[in-house]
């Protein structure tokens, strides 16, 4: 996996259901390093701290092989990297294959894979519609968050290499599946509520569903 491209917002306010809405989604290619902070990339915005930024999500990561399937979507979009929320787009980022609780280091930061990302109305605003909601939770492939362990700069360019692997794991694309699954999984709900990779609130959540 390399950086391909760093990318940082700026606070911008869409209208939602005739209200003012501020939001941090509208991320663009920056050709500086960012910093990797544990709470957020220092120098982008993070509008609703209750869903996005913290420790558990200090930094998002998305898939660069994922951008021809956007693309071909909605090839009306004005696209470049950062496009899909992310800071940091990443090549060969495979959700199929990373584990929740993976550790990298990449650049001059230590990171974690903590959890993948859910779509929100703002996602849907930038697309243009709300059918991309559904569009993006069908894919399967959501990218993830992670955790700064090491706080560091990265640049493009910057690989990353695995440091430790998660056991007794479950993959960023199979937790993601399961979050929206209506029958789950329960051999993978056991995974997931033992793995301290993810936060207890959510541990908390998955572990209702468990008969």
């Amino acid at each position: 996996m390399k950086i391909t491209s760093t990318n940082i917002a700026k606070l911008a306010t869409i209208i939602w259901n005739g209200k003012e809405v501020t939001t941090g989604i509208y991320k663009t290619p920056t050709k500086k390093p960012i910093y990797l902070g544990k709470e957020a990339v220092k120098g982008d915005v993070v509008s609703d701290r209750k869903v996005h930024g913290g420790v558990f999500k200090a930094c998002y990561l998305f898939s660069e092989n994922h951008y021809k399937y956007w693309k071909a979507l909605y090839p009306s979009l004005d696209w470049n990297y950062g496009m899909l929320g992310e800071n940091l787009t990443v090549k060969n980022l495979d959700e199929t294959k990373i584990c929740i609780g993976n550790i990298y280091k990449v650049g001059g930061a230590l990171i974690q894979i903590t959890q993948p990302r859910e779509p929100c109305f703002k996602f849907g605003v930038k697309f243009g519609t709300q059918l991309v909601l559904k569009q993006f939770i069908n894919y399967g492939l959501p990218g993830t968050y992670v955790r700064v362990l090491e706080e560091g700069f990265v640049t493009n360019g910057d690989t990353f290499k695995l440091i430790e692997q998660a056991k007794n794991s479950l993959t960023t694309a199979q937790l993601f599946n399961l979050l929206y699954a209506k029958e789950k999984d329960e051999a993978l709900l056991k995974l997931a509520i033992k793995n301290e990779a993810l936060p207890l609130i959510k541990r908390k959540k998955l572990e209702a569903f468990i008969k």
